[in-house]
This record gives structure tokens, C-alpha cells and sequence, in this order.
């Protein structure tokens, strides 16, 4: 059995993509990641060069949320048999493990137990715009962290993204039917949506044209409420804002992890799990071993 897959589905983002190949490819080798390429993008397939493509059909749905984690469930059910370990996300999502435990994902993986779901803990990295004049540019070349120095909890992305037991896991990722939550002290989930000014503008402008394509509203439809134009709001607001997340100091976030324990409960009679995700409207600045990584 191989240690770890990655898997990911995405239209178009060349931005995120690159930095998940980077991250990812890197790490696991390209032969050990999986894109699912929605829409057969010409620009996906060239940069994803290497790993093991699967393109389908770009078709605008309503469902389309519900239909791409059907697929994405069987996939890592299928990928299973293969590997120990699939960590399944969104393309601008990404498990890091703290460099402080002195080895890297793959190695810390290759130690742990299998049959169980494991929950990092889900950091927003954001874009200061007050301090962090730079653009990112192309996340290929240049690196996200470092130039990005402040995250603010998102209990939204502690996501049960990796994968070694049988279960099924719920529209966006965000819960899956395994009854125990296991939330490794080294390991965070980086959601890179808010990394970028420039680009998050781009991204919002594509995803928003999904939506539009499919003729219905936020109601009607199951997909991301944060992908409709209505929801959106004015983009250098949303960045300016985060300057008023309150500072904390240090990175202590075992208090974040005893939370989500504390919480943990049946999620009504679905099958699924969940813990209490409320925002704590609080951001941090990452140690300097973070810088580089991603």
C-alpha cells in the first residue's frame, strides 16, 4: 500500500491549482495525485502534467455541489484500496503539518494509525492589505507564506479531509458519518481563498459566472452560497475588514481543538457528525517556521 494520495476537482483557478501542485507534487510525487479536471480545461490539464487527470463534463447544474461530492466520495472510497491515507479537499485547501514535529506530512502520515478520519484544524490565511502591500503573482515560483504572515481561525475549514475508514462524507466536506473526531496537535488545514487581493477578485468574477450559468438562486440551488454574486459583497471591504480581527498572541491553538471536542455531537438523525463552528473573530500571526511551506 502507498502511504498518501491527494485529491482535488477544479475549473479553471490556475491560481490555486498551482499552489496545490506545488504543495502536493512536491510532497506526495505527481503520480500520487488525483485532478479531477471539470470541463476538461486545456490549462488544467498542462499544469497538472503528470499526475493522474480525469476530466469530465462542465456542464452548469443547479446540484452541482451535491453531484461533484458524490464523485468525490467514490473516489476516495476507490482510492482507499490502494492507499492508507486520501486527503480529499478543495483545490484552495491545503494540510500542512507544523515543520516543529521535524518531518513532513507524508512521513507523520506513514506513522499513523489507519481505519480513522482525522480533522485538522482549519486556519484562514488572509491578506492584510493594511501591511502586506505584494501581490502573491504566480504561487508556482513564489511562495504564499511568509509574504502572508496572518491567519484567522475557521472552524468552517476543519474539515474531515483525510481519510483511512470507511465512511461517506457530506456536501462540501465539512462532515462525514465516523463517529470519533481525531484532531492532530501539528496538523492545520490552510484555507487559501483570502490569500491574494488580486487574485480573489478573478476567482469570485469566474465562480460567480458558474452560478449565473445555472439560472437558479441561492435557494434553489446546491452549491456554495459564497460562490453566488448576491453574497459576495464589496472585495476590498471584505480585505479591509480582517485588519479588525482581534490579535492574539503566541499560536496557542489547543484551546481551538478542545473547543471542537467539546462540541462534538450527532448532527441531528442524518448519520453525519459535527461540532460547533462558530467564528471567533480572532487572528494570529504564523511562526516564522511556517514561512515557506506553502
Amino acid at each position: 500500500m502507498q502511504t498518501v494520495a491527494a485529491l482535488t476537482m477544479v475549473r479553471d483557478d490556475a491560481f490555486f491549482l498551482s499552489a496545490w501542485l506545488k504543495y502536493y507534487g512536491g510532497l506526495l510525487g505527481r503520480e500520487n495525485c488525483y485532478v479531477v479536471n471539470h470541463g476538461f480545461g486545456a490549462d488544467v490539464a498542462r499544469l497538472a502534467d503528470g499526475c493522474n487527470v480525469i476530466g469530465i463534463p462542465g456542464d452548469a447544474h443547479k446540484n452541482f455541489d451535491m453531484k461533484r461530492w458524490r464523485m468525490l466520495n467514490n473516489f476516495v472510497m476507490g482510492l482507499r484500496c490502494y492507499y492508507d491515507h486520501v486527503i480529499v479537499g478543495d483545490v484552495d485547501e491545503l494540510v500542512v503539518l507544523d515543520p516543529s514535529e521535524g518531518t513532513d506530512l507524508r512521513g507523520y502520515l506513514a506513522g499513523m494509525p489507519t481505519n480513522r478520519v482525522l480533522t485538522p484544524l482549519g486556519l484562514e490565511v488572509i491578506h492584510r492589505i493594511d501591511c502586506e502591500p505584494e501581490d502573491i503573482g504566480d504561487p508556482a515560483h513564489n511562495p504564499i507564506l511568509g509574504p502572508r504572515r496572518h491567519v484567522r481561525p475557521a472552524p468552517h475549514y476543519s474539515k474531515p479531509c483525510v481519510i483511512s475508514a470507511g465512511t461517506k462524507i457530506a456536501r462540501g466536506g465539512h462532515f462525514t458519518q465516523y463517529d470519533k473526531l481525531h484532531t492532530p496537535d501539528a496538523m492545520y488545514l490552510l484555507h487559501l481563498k483570502f490569500c491574494d487581493f488580486a487574485n480573489y477578485a478573478n476567482v469570485m468574477d469566474s465562480r460567480n459566472a458558474v452560478t449565473e450559468a445555472t439560472g437558479a438562486g441561492v435557494r434553489e440551488a446546491s452549491i456554495g452560497r459564497h460562490w453566488f454574486a448576491e453574497a459576495r459583497g464589496e472585495d476590498r471591504a471584505v480585505f479591509e475588514a480582517f485588519a479588525n480581527l482581534q490579535m492574539q498572541d503566541g499560536f496557542e491553538m489547543g484551546p481551538l481543538r478542545k473547543r471542537m471536542h467539546r462540541s462534538w455531537k450527532a448532527r441531528g438523525d442524518t448519520g453525519f457528525y459535527e461540532f460547533d463552528r462558530s467564528d471567533p473573530g480572532t487572528q494570529y500571526i504564523l511562526p516564522e517556521r511556517f514561512y515557506g511551506l506553502v
